[in-house]
């Protein structure tokens, strides 16, 4: 069976009605994304930061999976599936993908704010006071800027495995994810999904579809399935 690795990103949530919460002039809500993303602001201003992602976390429950990510649950009926996403959502889970990697971290998760290695599941708002098992402050399972990416090394792995890479909803600026496309073997074809996608078409092997994730399904079930 021929193995597929999916990279998405927040153009794939924001079709099912996420905001990605980065306006055009680089703030998030409002803003500077040092304040609400980064070690920094969170030892500045703990609330803040607690406050800005119960707002995500909340908003979370009351979105569903759209087309495209139903369509990633479905390949796995002919592929061997990996999805590594940016995204800090649940949306493939929710849809039924089964091996879901998440490169940034996971919303409906907390962990300790002194040991990264203890993590538990977590639905309702963190509030100053929420400890871990450890006795110190619960924080978002969210890797921010600055902060190493545990599961890069993993993400290597698969992409050079791949068979196919398919790229949905992330205009791969962000890095390190954005250098997963790099890993895949010349033999790997890609395919690149984005309304304005930023790739050299002399890429080998790609094929670009100019479409958002749920627009271009019928594109990908003709190549793929």
């Amino acid at each position: 069976m021929k193995k597929i690795v999916v990279l998405t990103g927040a153009g794939i949530s924001a079709e099912s009605g996420l905001k990605t919460f980065r306006d055009d002039n680089g703030l998030w809500e409002g803003h500077d994304v040092l304040q609400v993303a980064s070690i920094e602001g969170w030892q500045k201003n703990k609330a803040l930061v607690l406050d800005f992602y119960n707002q995500r976390r909340r908003q979370l429950f009351q979105v569903t999976p759209n087309a495209a990510h139903y369509f990633l649950k479905e390949l796995e009926e002919n592929y061997e599936v990996v999805i590594i996403t940016q995204n800090i959502d649940d949306l493939h889970e929710r849809a039924g993908s089964s091996n879901v990697f998440h490169l940034h971290g996971e919303l409906l998760k907390a962990r300790s704010s002194s040991n990264p290695n203890l993590i538990c599941n977590w639905e309702q708002d963190i509030e100053i006071g929420d400890t871990s098992e450890d006795g110190s402050q619960l924080r978002p399972h969210i890797v921010w800027f600055g902060e190493e990416v545990p599961l890069m090394k993993t993400a290597y792995k698969y992409c050079l495995d791949a068979d196919i890479l398919l790229v949905i909803g992330t205009s791969m600026q962000v890095y390190p994810a954005a250098s997963l496309i790099q890993f895949v073997s010349p033999e790997t074809k890609i395919y690149f999904i984005d309304p304005k996608p930023n790739i050299s078409n002399t890429t080998k092997n790609l094929i670009l579809v100019s479409k958002k994730a749920t627009e271009a399904v019928e594109d990908l079930k003709r190549y793929l399935l």
